[in-house]
């Protein structure tokens, strides 16, 4: 059972995250694909995962000698809120890391009495920008997203780049959250509970040690806590993490009575700032201590213990991160993340203009159609985050929502209406007007949210929006004259990217040739992605280099399949890309044109490759393990005289294999072998491969049954002897989480980095 906050006044202290990522999903498959810019990671979620978000949920706190002495959850000790999109890439491919996040926020709850997580606008829209359907629709979705993810309510929602408005606060406040976070230089004036006298606010003179109540038009009320910006910039820009012991000197040195709050983006912890996750580590033990009388709490916590003395007004229409406003989402305001001489951003007002423009009519056509499929369309609009979240099954949103007796096709285009409303929602997220050009990732990423959108819109039976579309962005021009202006980036970039048919046949069957799951004659095979599944027959018999058979593609959150028959003309050459999709379908007279899989986008065709690659190079290491297990014992001692292995070429391309089987113990090796490997290593291209499969194997060993600490230390000490340091982030991790109360763990405590008693 939650216990309430021990602590209710002194020095207090609460370090908050706001961690999120631009939507980067493909809206079709609903899956991220390569981004060139984030190798060797696939994409940048990806990347800044390993950067940022899992050295957060396993921070090192190290001695003198540099030892481990402690791994913090930092989720347990912060204060934070995540984007939902973010959260629901993380519990697909990083679930131990997502999993921490939920124990951070459980834990925090059973020592405060409230959760240190708090929820986050769903699609990061600007709140002030957006209709109000909109606004219902983004605090609905986020509450259900959060409710689903951490087991209850949110007490408070993070606005994305803290934009602000009175309406917003008021849908808050009339959702049930009891608080948000804003900039002092926000806050317009303020006043004392029980009288009116109003004075002033700006950052220079705003008590920010206080949560603040705003009072509401229609008779509810909010709290807003404003967090210490001077502060909050230096850890943010100022290189302040570099040593945890001035973060911490900082920190103690500006707490006084009350609560000093910062916020910052939670990725300056290890992605900005490198081994900042570190300098945080540091602070919140010293906190966590009670160094310099400090605690640590969190804003629900000590909105709960210490209520509002004094009322706040905001300025409308502002922001973090913009000083006039929220034009940063839509004119040319001169605030530019790069800053490049001679470029400007007035490409913000036809990108905004081109979306809202399509965004308009959509919705018309929503609310007409709707009336027909939907008890009452805006509501279920509002509730649809119930399903996106699995708070509710289709099933049940089906019956609380749609109109009674509709039959398979009219369910079916209300599913595709409210899919619609989801992706035209995503192509609003504040990142595609941040940064300094319309051709960057972010802006080209929202234009295909709304091609999906418009997509969706024209098989429910909306006009082509298209060149609705096209009439506002053609004005819209990149600072860049070879990517020229919106119709052309439209052109070249984003009418590429709409999936057809046979675009995703080609998908699918590359695919499975390149994972050698292609389906023998009479056989089935299917594709998933999360967004769609593709089920494939191959026909009995295949004529030559053509294969042939039948296809059922199904998508998530619609009813309904495309079903179809299909041909792959597979090239004589120029490889499996070359190959010519061609379908037919039973309505269609004629088999419609035949599209070669290289006209994919890049990222599409990069995401096949890497299927490719790694069934490829999985196949190669077990064959090149098996060659190397018999020729590890062919490797001679050195007769005199002689410096190097004979064609040591040839050996050199076995290293990694060779050192698998001097590390797990297969070989006794002769000092010239071990010699030989360690001078080769010093600069192999598959040097961290290598250390990260002893890694893992390291991490079988210790979940075994009964671990196996001895054969940790042996593996450790044998890579050792040929400098082939293993990665051992994980096995560091899994000792830690499940193993460190044990005594037989010592040895391998000691060899895997850890201060021993």
């Amino acid at each position: 059972m939650a216990k309430k906050s021990e602590h209710t006044s002194g020095r207090q202290l609460c370090i908050h995250g706001h961690f999120y990522q631009p939507p980067r999903e493909d809206p079709w498959m609903d899956t991220i694909f390569p981004e060139g810019s984030a190798a060797p990671a696939k994409h940048w979620n990806e990347r800044i995962c390993g950067e940022s978000y899992a050295p957060l949920a396993w921070a090192r706190r190290t001695n003198g000698g540099n030892h481990i002495i402690e791994i913090v959850n930092c989720y347990e000790w912060m204060s934070f809120n995540f984007g939902p999109t973010l959260l629901t890439w993380m519990q697909d491919q990083a679930p131990d890391i997502y999993a921490r996040v939920l124990e951070g926020d459980g834990k925090s709850l059973e020592r405060l009495g409230h959760g240190n997580a708090i929820a986050q606008i769903y699609h990061h829209v600007i709140m002030p920008l957006a209709t109000d359907l909109e606004k219902r629709a983004e605090i609905a979705w986020a509450l259900a997203d959060f409710e689903a993810r951490f087991g209850r309510k949110a007490e408070g929602m993070w606005l994305s780049e803290a934009a602000v408005d009175t309406r917003t606060l008021e849908l808050l406040a009339q959702a049930g959250v009891k608080f948000t976070i804003l900039a002092p230089r926000q806050a317009k004036e303020v006043a004392d509970i029980s009288q009116n006298n109003w004075t002033p606010a700006n950052e220079g003179n705003l008590d920010i040690r206080e949560p603040y109540l705003v009072e509401l038009p229609q008779g509810r009320s909010i709290a807003v806590y404003f967090y210490d910006g001077p502060l909050s910039q230096a850890v943010a820009f100022e290189g302040l993490l570099r040593h945890g012991d001035m973060f911490w000197g900082k920190l103690s040195g500006l707490a006084g009575k009350g609560l000093l709050a910062l916020a910052t983006d939670g990725e300056t912890y290890g992605h900005h700032f490198k081994f900042g996750e570190m300098a945080l580590a540091f602070a919140l033990s010293q906190a966590r201590s009670g160094v310099d009388g400090v605690r640590l709490t969190n804003y629900a916590a000590y909105l709960a213990e210490n209520p509002p003395r004094r009322r706040a007004r905001i300025h409308e229409s502002s922001s973090w991160s913009c000083a006039h406003g929220v034009e940063r989402w839509r004119s040319d305001c001169g605030c530019c993340a790069e800053n490049r001489p001679g470029w400007n951003q007035r490409w913000r007002g036809p990108l905004r203009d081109g979306l809202r423009a399509v965004k308009t009519r959509m919705d018309s056509h929503y609310q007409e159609l709707g009336k027909t499929l939907f008890m009452d369309a805006e509501e279920a609009a509002v509730q649809y985050g119930r399903v996106l979240s699995g708070l509710t099954d289709a099933k049940g949103f089906e019956r609380e929502h749609f109109r009674k007796g509709l039959t398979e096709a009219r369910r079916d285009t209300a599913w595709k209406l409210l899919n619609m409303q989801k992706w035209a929602l995503s192509s609003f997220a504040s990142c595609a007007w941040f940064f300094d050009d319309l051709g960057r990732i972010e802006p080209l990423n929202a234009l295909t949210f709304a091609l999906r959108a418009m997509g969706l819109a024209q098989r429910t039976g909306l006009e082509d929006l298209e060149p609705l579309l096209l009439a506002h962005i053609g004005q819209a021009t990149s600072n860049d004259p070879t990517l020229g202006n919106g119709h052309d980036l439209w052109t070249r970039e984003i009418r590429p990217r709409r999936e057809t048919t046979e675009s995703i046949l080609a998908q699918a069957l590359v695919r499975l040739w390149a994972e050698n799951r292609l389906p023998a004659a009479g056989k089935s095979e299917t594709a998933t992605w999360p967004g769609l599944r593709v089920a494939l027959t191959a026909a009995k018999a295949a004529a030559g280099k053509e294969l042939s058979g039948t296809a059922s593609i199904t998508w998530a959150r619609e009813s309904g399949s495309d079903d179809c028959g299909w041909k792959w003309e597979r090239p004589g050459g120029g490889g499996p890309l070359a190959g010519c999709v061609q379908v037919e379908h039973e309505d269609s007279p004629k088999p419609t044109k035949c599209v070669p899989a290289s006209y994919l986008s890049w990222g599409k065709r990069q995401a096949l490759a890497l299927a490719w690659v790694l069934r490829a190079e999985a196949d190669s290491w077990g064959q090149q393990c098996a060659e190397a297990r018999q020729g590890a014992h062919l490797f001679l001692p050195y007769r005199e005289a002689q410096t190097t292995q004979t064609a040591a070429e040839r050996w050199s391309r076995l290293w990694s294999a060779l050192c698998w089987q001097w590390i797990m113990g297969e070989v006794v090796p002769s000092r010239d072998f071990l010699n030989f490997l360690k001078e080769l290593g010093q600069d192999h291209p598959e040097r961290a491969l290598l250390a990260h499969r002893v890694g893992e194997a390291l991490v079988d060993l210790l979940a075994a049954k009964t671990p196996a600490y001895a054969e940790v230390r042996r593996i450790l000490e044998r890579a050792a002897t040929v400098d082939a340091l293993p990665d051992l982030w994980p096995a560091q991790n899994l000792y830690w989480l499940r193993l460190r109360s044990d005594p037989a763990s010592r040895e391998a405590a000691l060899a895997l980095g850890f201060e021993v008693d």
